[in-house]
Order: structure tokens, then C-alpha cells, then sequence
């Protein structure tokens, strides 16, 4: 059977669930930077500007990028299996270096080597599952494996609320950075018994060795079929990406992923500092208690980043995934006018809520989801780990961007400018990935 036609079975959800570990991570991530942000805030560095908070907020981030760029193009050289084993070692060592080193330095060191870590994943997963999934089920699964990053924003979450209730000390924060390391530790293991991407090794003319990868992978009854690359004929010749010849497609793919990593992660990082400027973090305690109250929140808004994922994936074979991309933008912007008007107008707390709900549900029901499906849809095999790296790390230029001027607009403008900037970046998504997905043939 060739592995275009084959059904999903057992080894299909394993790769699946493999390859997305970085995904669960740099939600996780993104949590407990939040949660050590205000806690750090009350111990260590209690100094600290509004400028300096965001850029130690973004230390991650900014690793991400630099991890997606780099690791992207080693891996279309080099092949995957060295890099997706070296991605999470990186995740472990930053990991114990923000636990042991607990000063500015030892912590944007730690941060940066988890984000290379994570980034470099990111270049990596969809490549696995898309060169390795049945063709009816590669663009699903590539959306599932983007979904586990809601679970790593949840659980993180969750385990956070549930450790500063058991010991409420804001000195524990370097602790934290504990639940990243273990998964990174988690991922190691999970990918010691593993081989090369089959396709990787067809673009490079190793015809038996592809074979035998796929037969590891998902079983000997597998093949990856006669007409991939032909026994005996030359694989196509290698050639540099093309920023130039490849201009639209980036824009396409890098800009509204630059647009949804404001909003993803702006908000992800410094949902805790945001709730308690709303006045909506639970209790009326000061201190690390309001801390706690806030991170408890922030659970309960994380827990619909998986509902908008969930939604996404049901309809993706269904509607235009250009439409999906655009309208979840405005939908977006939608929920955070709303935020904005009960804030404004001192609506109710539940009102918030609401618009809180409608935010996530829209963004990941569309653009969070959509933009990481992009690249795989409109990049040949032999240039998508470049394709990828690029949009990821556009990705990251925006979340970088919308984590350091967060605190940053906060102490300008508060709440209002906060959002009211927020909107406009949704609307510019929508405006880009409309045009140019028309321009491309998509919509």
C-alpha cells in the first residue's frame, strides 16, 4: 500500500503527537514566563521598567525566531533527526539555567536557549507530519499538531494556580521554569528511537534508505511509492531559497502570523499583569495573593484556546481556510472591542468574560490555526523548511513586538490603548491575508 492511500492507524497519531511536543511546550512557555513576571516583580527585581519587563518577556520569543530561521534552513541541508533531537536538549538546558542562574543575565540566557529550542520544533513538526501523514489527513493533522499548544497553555496554567496555593511565595518563581524542562525532558525520550523523514531522503536521491524510513515509521506494508521519486532518475537539483521569487508567499504566510503572534502571545505572556488591570482577577487580596488570583483567571481564559482549535479543525475541510484566516481576525477584533467597551462603560465582569471567550475562540478557531497550515500548502518539499523557518520567524517578530510593547502601552495609555492597538493589528491581518490569498489563488 502506498502511503498517500494508507488509513490512519496507530503510528500516524504517534508522529503526530511527537512531533507537536514543541508546540505544547512554547505554550507553556509563554504561561510561565507570566506568571514569574509579577512574582519577579515582588521579589528580585522590583526596579524593573516597563521597556525591560517586555523585553525579558520576549527573551523566549526572540530564541523562538532565531531557533526557526536557523534550525529551518540547517534541517533542509542537513536532514531532520538531528535537529529534532537537539531541540529539546536546548529546551532542558535553558530550562535548568533559569533555575540555577537566577539573576537579568542567567535568565535572558536560559530564556533565549529555550525559545532556539522550541523555534527550531516549530520548523520541524509540520514538516514530519505532512512529508509522513495519508494525504487525506496530512492538512488535519498538521492543525491537530498546532492545537497542542493550547494544552501547554492550559496545563501550565493550571499547575502554576495549583503550586502557589500550596506554597504562596513569590521567591519560588525560577521554579517554574521546572514544568518547561520536564517536557522538554519528556520530548528527548519520546524521539531517542526515531529515524530520518522518508521525503527528505527521496529530495536527496537515497531511495532504499526513504524506504526503509517509512517502513520504520509506519509499518512494512507501506510504501512510499513508484512515482515519488523513481528508481534510478536524478532528484531534483538543489537550489537556494529565493527571498525575491518567493516574495508573495512570504508575505502571505509571515505577516497575518505576525499579526496572530501579537495577540497569541502579547496577550498569553501578560494575561496575568492585563487581568488584574481589568480589575477582574478573583479575590480582593494584595501581593502574591492577587498574583494567584490572576494566574486563576488566566486559566479559565486559556481553557478556550482549546474549544477555538477544536472549532477550527471541524470546519477546516470545509470552509476556505483563507476565509478562516481572515474572518477569525475580525472576529477576533470583535470579541476585544467588546472587552474594551465593558471596560470602558464598567460593564459587568461576566461582560469581560464574554469578550475574552470570543477573542480566543476566533483566534484559534481561525488565524492561529490557519498560519501554521500556510506554509505546507504553498511551499514544495525541497524549499518548506525554509518557507516554514521564515513564516515562524515573522511569527516571532510579532509576538516579540507585541510582549515588549505591552507594558510598554500599559503604563502609556492603560487598558484602552492596550486594546485599541490590539484591534487595529487583527484588522491589518484580516486586510493581508485577504488581498494576498487572493493574489495567490487561494480564496
Amino acid at each position: 500500500m502506498q502511503l498517500k492511500d494508507m488509513p490512519l492507524r496507530a503510528a500516524d497519531y504517534r508522529i503526530v503527537a511527537v512531533a507537536s511536543m514543541e508546540q505544547l511546550i512554547g505554550g507553556a512557555l509563554s504561561t510561565v514566563i507570566g506568571v514569574m513576571l509579577p512574582m519577579m516583580q515582588l521579589t528580585l527585581h522590583p526596579e524593573l521598567p516597563s521597556w525591560l519587563q517586555g523585553l525579558l518577556g520576549a527573551m523566549g520569543l526572540i530564541g523562538i525566531g532565531i531557533g526557526s530561521l536557523i534550525i529551518g534552513r540547517f534541517s533542509d541541508r542537513n536532514g531532520y533527526l538531528l535537529p529534532f533531537r537537539l531541540c529539546p536538549a536546548l529546551i532542558m538546558l535553558g530550562s535548568a539555567i533559569c533555575c540555577i542562574f537566577t539573576s537579568l543575565p542567567g535568565l535572558i540566557t536560559g530564556l533565549l536557549t529555550v525559545g532556539i529550542g522550541v523555534g527550531g520544533g516549530y520548523s520541524l513538526d509540520s514538516a514530519y507530519i505532512s512529508e509522513l501523514l495519508p494525504e487525506k489527513w496530512r492538512l488535519m493533522m498538521v492543525g491537530v499538531a498546532k492545537a497542542t499548544c493550547s494544552i501547554g497553555f492550559i496545563g501550565a496554567a493550571v499547575v502554576c494556580a495549583i503550586v502557589l496555593h500550596a506554597d504562596p511565595d513569590p521567591e519560588i518563581w525560577p521554579r517554574m521554569m521546572i514544568v518547561v524542562g520536564s517536557l522538554g525532558a519528556i520530548t528527548l525520550l519520546l524521539r531517542v528511537r526515531w529515524t530520518e523523514s522518508p521525503k527528505w531522503l527521496l529530495a536527496q536521491n537515497r531511495v532504499a534508505e526513504a524506504q526503509a524510513a517509512t517502513r520504520y515509521f509506519l509499518g512494512d506494508d507501506i510504501q512510499l511509492g513508484a512515482d515519488a521519486v523513481p528508481q534510478g532518475v536524478p532528484a531534483e537539483p538543489k537550489q537556494e531559497f529565493s527571498v525575491r521569487a518567493n516574495i508573495r508567499q512570504i508575505i502571505f504566510s509571515g505577516i497575518p502570523w505576525a499579526c496572530e503572534g501579537m495577540a497569541v502571545y502579547g496577550f498569553s505572556v501578560f494575561l496575568p499583569v492585563l487581568v488584574m488591570a481589568l480589575g477582574i482577577d478573583f479575590g480582593n487580596g494584595e501581593g502574591i495573593h492577587r498574583i494567584i488570583g490572576s494566574v486563576e483567571v488566566t486559566a479559565v481564559v486559556n481553557f478556550f484556546i482549546l474549544p477555538g482549535f477544536v472549532i477550527g479543525l471541524l470546519i477546516m475541510h470545509r470552509v476556505n481556510n483563507v476565509k478562516m484566516l481572515y474572518n477569525g481576525f475580525i472576529l477576533s477584533a470583535v470579541g476585544l472591542a467588546l472587552l474594551l467597551a465593558s471596560y470602558l462603560l464598567k460593564w459587568p465582569v461576566w461582560v469581560m468574560i464574554a469578550g475574552f471567550v470570543v477573542f480566543e475562540v476566533a483566534l484559534n478557531a481561525g488565524p492561529h490555526l490557519i498560519t501554521f497550515i500556510i506554509p505546507s500548502r504553498i511551499y514544495p518539499v525541497s524549499e518548506l523548511g525554509s518557507g516554514n523557518g521564515i513564516a515562524a520567524l515573522l511569527g516571532k517578530v510579532g509576538a516579540v513586538g507585541g510582549v515588549i510593547l505591552m507594558p510598554i502601552l500599559l503604563k502609556l495609555g492603560g487598558m484602552t490603548l492596550v486594546l485599541g492597538v490590539s484591534i487595529g493589528v487583527m484588522l491589518l491581518g484580516a486586510v493581508i491575508g485577504l488581498i494576498f490569498g487572493r493574489m495567490l489563488k487561494l480564496v
